[in-house]
């Protein structure tokens, strides 16, 4: 029983200390959260990068006394150096692509929202992450937080990861703040008619008329469909109205999904498969897209650009080309305002 002598529960008023800190209330806040990045296309931070990334349960799915020994004593022994050598290939002034422009996306969607809105972005893996910003937020008066993964198609082991990490932060605090995650918006109208928009102008742009648009979503095992990750079920919902929303009878559009890892089964078709298929068998004109990146990366930049334009041009190919992803675009960021502010609802 509460000693009612202590004040605790009593209902009497209780005298703040001379000395106790002030404490700002009555804020809201949003976190945009992509994947990640190294801190520099170096080996070191590479190696930190892969290693917090390939340890997450949700992204390798292999009892840890198995796979951890591999990941130790083989990849991160030898994919380091090559990774670094992929990053070199697209980093800027201004550093990782995926960072910069995820950092763009929060800082022109903050003035859209004003003072009572904090809009801040983090990475799941590497700097800045998802901790040490929640803390800048709760400090700055953000009692409700809005969690807003920047993956568009549900996925356990993106979207589910966020969510976590986000758990264990909550775990530690005492007085915590409300909380909502945004959900997936593959089939959202307003993201489909910005890709559309967005991709119909690219398209439009371009000096030749593509024979096939690859629209390519990143890969992840056959068995997580069988174990119900409705990832794959997203991708093909999002290429289904994508292709009805663009209305190109004169271009041939299919999804594939790229970035295979290890010799386990993956969802198909494979990306570079199609594309040195269809080089092969005559195609000479292609275009490729990838509606599943909120932002260009090393995905879209080095393994899109650079490593399919090779392996068109060398199975025949003659005409490729990559279009941007929505990235801090006005399309995109009119976008995500749309659909932040719905997700606000009853909050501002």
């Amino acid at each position: 029983m509460t000693d009612p002598t202590s004040g605790a529960f009593s209902g009497q008023e209780q005298h703040l200390p001379a000395d106790h800190p002030p404490v700002k209330t009555g804020r809201i806040g949003v976190l945009l959260v992509n994947l990640g990045t190294p801190e520099a296309p170096e080996t070191g931070p590479v190696r930190r990068y892969l290693a917090e990334f390939l340890s997450d349960k949700r992204v390798i799915e292999i009892p840890s006394v198995i796979w951890q020994p591999i990941l130790r004593g083989i990849i991160l022994t030898t994919r380091p150096k090559k990774s670094a050598a992929a990053y070199k290939e697209v980093w800027t002034e201004k550093g990782s692509p995926l960072a910069f422009i995820t950092c763009d996306q929060a800082e022109r969607l903050q003035p859209r929202f004003g003072d009572s809105v904090m809009v801040e972005w983090a990475m799941r893996y590497g700097e800045p992450s998802i901790g040490p910003k929640l803390d800048a937020m709760k400090a700055a008066g953000c009692e409700r937080i809005l969690l807003a993964p920047m993956y568009p198609q549900y996925c356990a082991a993106t979207s589910a990861t966020v969510v976590d990490k986000v758990g264990d932060w909550l775990r530690e605090q005492r007085w915590q703040p409300a909380m909502r995650t945004m959900p997936p918006y593959h089939d959202d109208p307003l993201y489909i008619a910005a890709l559309a928009k967005d991709i119909g102008a690219q398209l439009d742009a371009l000096d030749f008329t593509p024979e096939v648009l690859l629209l390519s979503f990143h890969g992840m095992p056959l068995r997580t469909l069988g174990l119900g990750d409705p990832y794959h079920c997203h991708c093909q919902k999002t290429a289904r109205l994508l292709t009805a929303e663009l209305a190109r009878p004169d271009i041939r559009i299919q999804a594939t999904f790229q970035s295979r890892f290890g010799p386990a089964k993956w969802l198909e078709p494979a990306t570079d498969d199609t594309i040195i298929a269809e080089a092969e068998k005559g195609t000479k004109r292609m275009a490729i897209v990838a509606p599943g990146f909120s932002a260009d990366c090393l995905e879209t930049l080095e393994e899109l650009a650079m490593q399919g334009r090779e392996e068109f041009v060398e199975g025949g190919g003659e005409q490729f080309a990559v279009l941007e992803c929505l990235n801090a675009r006005e399309t995109s960021m009119d976008m995500i305002e749309a659909i932040v502010r719905r997700e606000l609802a009853g909050w501002m």
